[in-house]
């Protein structure tokens, strides 16, 4: 028995099909790769707990926790039980195709110890919903997302204590994908796992929690294209930026400016999405951000600031295009309030400097406050740290 897997893309929806040939007729089946189940999971203790870093002295991205969560799949045996385990190396095949043809997606999200000293993650469904997309999108297996979120849920429940006990720290969350198939050539991979570490993480800027960043706008240099993967979150989005964000550095800015087309349309900030908040030709406070429409990756963040501001309805809120030559425009005819990014790890940052066609431009944006990106950081804080109550937490111990 054959099995056909028919897939088609539609305005950014991914529907898959899959049919079983037998002789000359199809019909449905069911997939080899039943789902994992969370109450599967077997769980095997460390025996050297490591100490806790200093929640004041927290570098991004430095510290894990003690243990990690993997699930392994194969085309043969379909999805095994989740396993949470000691912290450890992974042991992989040299031809692996995450290492050769970048067969790779992860995602990022974070928990947070609320002021009544309960746990709870923000919004993680949108996470689970984004990382399954970009796993079709990979040619990788389906999976529950609600029994994923599950699986991480009894993850931070072992790893509690690493969740800090501080309003301006948190635990970070990284689910990774990764297809394993040991054997060179660009094809499916018919092994795959997904791994989850964790560990406690302070401001991702070294500047600082809420101090603003300079940018580097080069249109020589693009971060993703019409038809690509820059609406998903995979690594070979991340590597290729490095190069561009030491350029970056040397011409004494912070972050990228990503830029695309030949109007120099404007799309990211560094690993953030981008915002802009000024007055429009009518003089009508309006808050802007680039449109989903496949170059961007759709935020959880910029989701929820999005939710906000059309909540509050005290202004005008586009999701458009936004090219260079609009923002000088505006800049010079001083309607621009504020500029700034948003994401998991940094939340709201605003920026006070372009480089473009190698000249400095000044953002007003902490002349004005930043009235908005602030209000935007309080009340998303807020909410992360259960000073606010909201439906976006969930509730994990």
């Amino acid at each position: 028995m054959a099995t056909v897997a028919l897939c088609a893309l539609t305005s950014g929806k991914v529907f898959s099909k899959r049919l079983c040939l037998q002789g000359s007729l199809f019909k449905s089946c069911r997939l080899v790769s039943t789902m994992f189940k969370a109450s599967d999971m077997q769980i095997e203790l460390s025996k050297q707990p490591k100490e806790k870093p200093d929640a004041t002295k927290l570098v991004f991205g430095k510290s894990f926790s003690d243990h990690m969560l993997t699930i392994q799949w194969s085309l043969e045996k379909g999805w095994e039980k989740p396993q949470i385990k000691p912290f450890q190396n992974l042991s992989i095949h040299p031809a692996c195709s995450a290492l050769h043809y970048s067969v790779e997606l992860f995602e990022g999200l974070k928990a947070y110890r609320c002021v009544d000293k309960k746990i709870r993650m923000f919004r993680p469904m949108l996470n689970m919903e984004r990382f399954h997309r970009g796993a079709l999108r990979a040619c990788l297996p389906s999976f529950d997302t609600a029994e994923l979120l599950e699986c991480i849920q009894k993850l931070i429940e072992v790893d509690q204590e690493w969740v800090p006990h501080s309003t301006t720290a948190s635990l970070y969350i990284r689910p990774t994908f990764i297809g394993m198939e040991p054997s060179l050539g660009v094809t499916r991979s018919n092994y795959a796992m997904i791994f989850v570490i964790i560990g406690p993480v302070g401001p991702y800027f070294a500047t600082g929690s809420f101090n603003p960043v300079s940018l580097l706008a080069d249109p020589r240099f693009v971060r993703s294209w019409k038809g690509g993967v820059g609406d998903n979150k995979m690594g070979g989005n991340y590597g290729p930026t490095i190069y561009v964000q030491n350029e970056a550095a040397r011409d004494g800015c912070q972050q990228v400016l990503w830029l695309y087309g030949d109007n120099h349309e404007v799309t990211e900030v560094g690993t953030m999405n981008f915002f802009v908040f000024w007055k429009d030709k009518n003089g009508e406070e309006e808050l802007v951000t680039p449109p989903l429409d496949g170059l961007i990756l759709p935020g959880v963040t910029r989701h929820s600031l999005l939710d906000l501001a059309r909540k509050w309805g005290e202004f005008k809120v586009s999701e458009r295009k936004i090219t260079m030559g609009e923002l000088m425009t505006a800049l010079k005819e001083n309607q621009i309030l504020e500029v700034f990014g948003s994401g998991t790890a940094c939340v709201v940052c605003p920026v006070s400097r372009i480089l473009y066609h190698g000249q400095n431009h000044h953002i007003p944006t902490m002349e004005n406050g930043p009235k908005l990106a602030k209000r935007f950081l309080k009340e998303l804080t807020d909410i992360q740290y259960g000073r606010t109550p909201s439906d976006w937490m969930h509730l994990v111990v």
